[in-house]
C-alpha cells in the first residue's frame, strides 16, 4: 500500500536560495517518491515520467495514455497531446509547411487492429485551453511564449488535482508540476524558484483540511 501521507509531508521545502543538493535533482526526488509507492502506483508514476521523454511521444504512447486506468494520466496526456499538436500546427503555419504535417492523431488504416468504426485508436477530444494556447503561441518573445504555455499547463494540472490530497493523483500532479519547475531551473533559475515555492505552498496547503500543523 502506498504511504501517501508520508510522501506528501516529506516533499522538499523551498528556501529563498533553493537549489538541488549535490548529486540530487528531479530524478532523486521522484526516486524517493517511488520508494514509498505500491507496485501499481509506481507503475503510474513511471508512465508519467516516460511521457516527459519527447522520444516516447508517438501514437502508440498516446493510445496507451488515453486508455490508462488512472484518470489523471488520461486527462493529463489528452491535454498534452492537444498542446503538442497546437505547437506543431503553429510551426507548420509559420514555416509554410503542409497543414497537418507531423501532427499526432489516432487515425489508422483498414489493415490496423483495435480501431473503432471510424478507424481511430484514440482522439484528442475537446481542447478547452485552445484559445489560451493560441494566444500564448502568438507572443513574439520565445521565453514569454514558453512561460505562458507552462502557466496554462500548470493551471490544467491544478484543475485535475482538485479535491485530491493523499492519493496517487496528488503525487502525479506534484511530479508533473515539479517537471515544469525543473525545466525553468535550467532556463531561468529565478522563475524556477518562484514556481517551486508556489508548488510547495500548494502542497503544504492541502493539510489545511486535515488540521495539519507544523
Amino acid at each position: 500500500m502506498s504511504n501517501f501521507e508520508y510522501i506528501i509531508s516529506s516533499l522538499p521545502y523551498l528556501t529563498a536560495d533553493f537549489k538541488y543538493e549535490d548529486g540530487e535533482g528531479f530524478r532523486s526526488i521522484t526516486d524517493q517518491i517511488r520508494s514509498n509507492l505500491s507496485e501499481k502506483d509506481a507503475g503510474a508514476l513511471d508512465f508519467l515520467l516516460k511521457g516527459f521523454d519527447a522520444d516516447e511521444l508517438n501514437p502508440d504512447f498516446y493510445a496507451l495514455a488515453l486508455a490508462h486506468p488512472v484518470k489523471f494520466l488520461r486527462e493529463y496526456f489528452r491535454f498534452d497531446l492537444n498542446l503538442r499538436n497546437a505547437k506543431v500546427g503553429f510551426l507548420n503555419r509559420e514555416l509554410g509547411r503542409p497543414d497537418g504535417q507531423d501532427l499526432i492523431t489516432g487515425a489508422g488504416t483498414e489493415e490496423d487492429e483495435n480501431l473503432d468504426i471510424d478507424l481511430y485508436r484514440f482522439r484528442g477530444g475537446e481542447f478547452e485551453e485552445e484559445r489560451k494556447v493560441a494566444s500564448a503561441l502568438a507572443q513574439d518573445s520565445l521565453l514569454g511564449r514558453e512561460k505562458a504555455l507552462d502557466d496554462i499547463t500548470w493551471e490544467k494540472i491544478s484543475s485535475l488535482e482538485t479535491f485530491h490530497y493523499f492519493d496517487i493523483t496528488a503525487v502525479l500532479a506534484y511530479v508533473a508540476k515539479l517537471h515544469i519547475v525543473n525545466r525553468w531551473l535550467a532556463l531561468d533559475p529565478d522563475k524556477g524558484r518562484e514556481l517551486f515555492r508556489e508548488l510547495v505552498n500548494e502542497v503544504r496547503g492541502t493539510f489545511t483540511g486535515v488540521n495539519y500543523k507544523e
